[in-house]
């Protein structure tokens, strides 16, 4: 009787082994569950791996690499207003753009389901991998992530859920070097008080927080910290800096941010930091003020004291909807920011020539 029962017992766990093997070699790509991995990409490892060192990002050779890109809008907004191809990414090829930021608004991923939200990423990184561009992805919430108070509706999300959205996309993205960076969050705020308070001590504990968590799964592409003040003030960095290697922070040094002195003050409030360790500029608009661009003034001041610090940059928006726009048009038209914009990313600035011929 015992030996019948131990022949049961084994016969039901070889069953359910071979039941449990033949699911995991049916599963799609992505099932929902939290703990399941995808099958590997085959053009995963295409564009070099892309790396910490010290204050710089380097590549597989060693070369200190210097970003320029842009911003796309959200692929969900792309998708809806049926533009979402490949062709829209050889156009944002044509503008000179050696990396793309994709912004994933919180309400967008929720009603097109998280599940459907990763076949329009994972188009991206193939179409961008194509076209070797390296991929930002974002999580785009502008707000006070600790007390979960935000400047729209359209940014509300939780704690819970970021968490969720990182595991997410690290589980997706793990060892797919297109993916160079995770843009942890867009803009803590707390809105001149109206969002409540966030002290740095938090906001560093929660991207910790978040590091820890995608690092699990991933533990090559670069996490992206923002500084407080609509990710524009790294001035806690002198004190207190992210507990974590190999990450990168970000500024937003948008014109109407801090009165002239533009230079002193950027130096004061974030270049400071790219002495020792990579800062990145992922998101500015041309416009010294809240209605008109001067692309020669500050567009060229900003970016030459970007790139003289090397500090890697991208501009917001490839879009001609969204402020301040670079297309005039879905016919892919450039507006007088844009084409400023893609000679910049071209490295055709007279500035930029100057530095070339050095």
């Amino acid at each position: 009787m015992k030996t019948r029962s131990l022949m049961a017992i084994f016969l039901l766990t070889a069953l359910f082994a071979s039941y449990a093997l033949c699911a995991q070699e049916t599963k799609p790509w992505y099932s929902g569950d939290p703990t399941a991995r995808p099958d590997p990409d085959p053009k995963a490892k295409t564009l070099p791996l892309i790396r910490v060192q010290d204050n710089k990002f380097i590549n597989d050779k060693g070369q200190a690499v210097l970003f320029r890109g842009l911003s796309i809008s959200d692929p969900d907004k792309i998708e809806r207003q049926g533009h979402w191809n490949k062709n829209h990414f050889e156009q944002v090829k044509k503008t000179g753009a050696m990396i793309v930021r994709i912004p994933v608004h919180p309400v967008a991923w929720r009603e097109r389901t998280p599940e459907k939200y990763v076949e329009l990423l994972r188009e991206a990184v193939d179409w961008c991998t194509d076209l070797g561009m390296y991929v930002i992805i974002d999580w785009h919430s502008i707000g006070n992530l600790w007390m979960e108070l935000f400047q729209d509706p359209m940014y509300n999300t939780t704690k819970t859920e970021t968490y969720e959205f990182w595991r997410t996309i690290a589980r997706n993205f793990a060892g797919h070097n297109t993916v160079a960076f995770y843009e942890l969050f867009n803009e803590p705020t707390i809105y001149r008080g109206e969002l409540g308070s966030l002290p740095w001590s938090e906001w560093k504990k929660m991207n910790e927080h978040m590091i820890s968590l995608i690092r699990a799964y991933d533990r090559e592409t670069i996490p992206l910290v923002a500084g407080l003040d609509w990710a524009y003030d790294l001035s806690p960095l002198r004190d207190d800096p992210v507990n974590a290697g190999g990450i990168a922070y970000v500024t937003h040094p948008y014109a109407f941010k801090r009165g002239q002195p533009w230079e002193p003050r950027w130096e004061e409030n974030f270049a400071f930091a790219a002495a020792s360790v990579p800062v990145v500029a992922t998101e500015f608009g041309l416009h010294t003020d809240m209605n008109a661009p001067d692309y020669n003034d500050y567009g060229n001041r900003i970016i030459k004291f970007l790139e003289e610090r090397g500090i890697s940059w991208m501009c917001w928006i490839y879009d001609p909807h969204w402020w301040p726009q670079m297309l005039k048009s879905w016919d892919y038209e450039l507006t007088e920011g844009g084409l400023f914009l893609s000679r910049a990313m071209k490295g055709q600035l007279e500035f930029q020539k100057q530095t070339a011929e050095k």
